[in-house]
């Protein structure tokens, strides 16, 4: 079992719970994305002991960081939603010097890369026009709630392991977040496994799609992977805050971000 896999799953399951953050952007932080990919493509065949040693305790970290972690996360949001940010907004720049360094940007990428990776970077960054208000959660359950709920995990997790598309701020804009949050705060394990088999599919058939066009057009994928980490950060980034307390704090807490980044570049890209 890679055992180090699980710190890595919590990281990813904790940025999931943040709209704005992705899995697949922290995976890719991490330097693990092209091994979720081929893992998660691998697991139902003759080598499925190799992959289930990575994905098994990637997917205790997820889970224990969802269940563990997500009142955390949401009372950051509550009373440092800037702060939050400005670190997640550090996390992700620091580490783009080592995508760069990884897809050998300066030897591979041509003009038509570059075009990709502006598209990549619009297309995410378009996402902060669509953020919403949260809505009042579901408490009463009907067939159509759980029909709307399986196929709300469905696309968001096919959201989450894409880099820079929040699974999280797609379930905002489906309105099934506060619900979804809600069922996992209060245990409400039917809903969890309802959302849990939509989002198990999403993530499987988005996978397949992605390793095609990896193993088809790696130079143009990881330039178009590196233009939506890009957009990312217009989907996170809060704008300044009022008063200069808040906005040393928020410095601060972005300088927390590049040096975790830089640590984690150090140790995951070595």
């Amino acid at each position: 079992m890679e055992w180090r896999n699980i710190y890595r799953g919590m990281l990813m399951g904790a940025s999931d719970v943040v709209p704005g953050v992705s899995g697949g952007t922290i995976a890719v932080v991490l330097g693990i994305y092209d091994r979720l990919i081929e893992a998660i493509n691998g697991f139902l065949s003759k080598d499925y002991k190799r992959h289930l040693k990575f994905l098994i305790p990637l997917g205790v970290g997820v889970l224990a960081a969802i269940f563990l972690l997500a009142k955390v996360i949401k009372w950051l949001f509550a009373h440092y939603p800037e702060q939050t940010q400005f670190a997640f907004l550090g996390l992700i720049i620091g580490v783009l010097p080592f995508l760069f360094q990884k897809s050998n940007a300066r030897n591979t990428f041509r003009a038509k890369h570059i075009i990709l990776m502006v598209i990549g970077t619009c297309i995410v960054g378009s996402m902060a026009f669509f953020q919403t208000g949260e809505p009042e959660p579901v408490t009463v359950f009907h067939t159509t709630t759980y029909l709307w709920l399986f196929g709300s995990g469905f696309l968001a997790s096919a959201a989450m392991i894409l880099p820079g598309i929040s699974g999280s701020m797609l379930l905002l804009i489906l309105g099934s977040y506060s619900t979804i949050i809600h069922a996992i705060d209060s245990l409400n394990f039917f809903v969890i496994a309802v959302v849990g088999i939509g989002i198990l599919l999403g993530i499987v058939l988005m996978s397949k799609i992605i390793r095609y066009f990896l193993m088809t057009f790696p130079t143009a994928t990881y330039a178009f992977v590196i233009g939506m980490v890009i957009g990312s950060v217009f989907v996170i980034f809060p704008g300044w805050p009022a008063s200069v307390g808040a906005t040393v704090m928020c410095i601060i807490t972005f300088a927390g971000g590049l040096l975790f980044a830089y640590l984690l570049g150090r140790v995951e890209y070595r």
